[in-house]
C-alpha cells in the first residue's frame, strides 16, 4: 500500500493478526484503545490480537496488559 492507495483523511479499518495486520478500510491512522490518541498507520508497532485492539506505544500496551492481568 502506497501514500495513493489510502484514503486522504480519516480512520482506517484494521483486523490484527499475530505478528502482523490487515488494513480492511484505508486511512492513515487508528486510534489508541488506551489513550485516544491517533498512531500513522507506518508508525503502528503494538496491538492486541485478541482485543483486536491498537496502543501508541509499549507504555500504553503495559498499561492494558496490566488492567486484564491484575487478580482482583
Amino acid at each position: 500500500m502506497n501514500a495513493f492507495d489510502r484514503d486522504l483523511g480519516g480512520q482506517a479499518v484494521v483486523h490484527y493478526g499475530d505478528g502482523e495486520y490487515v488494513v480492511l478500510k484505508p486511512g492513515r491512522y487508528v486510534l489508541c484503545a488506551v489513550s485516544g490518541e491517533q498512531i500513522p498507520l507506518d508508525g503502528l508497532r503494538y496491538w492486541n490480537p485478541k482485543l483486536q485492539e491498537a496502543y501508541a506505544g509499549p507504555e500504553q500496551a503495559l498499561k492494558r496488559w496490566k488492567e486484564l492481568n491484575e487478580k482482583a
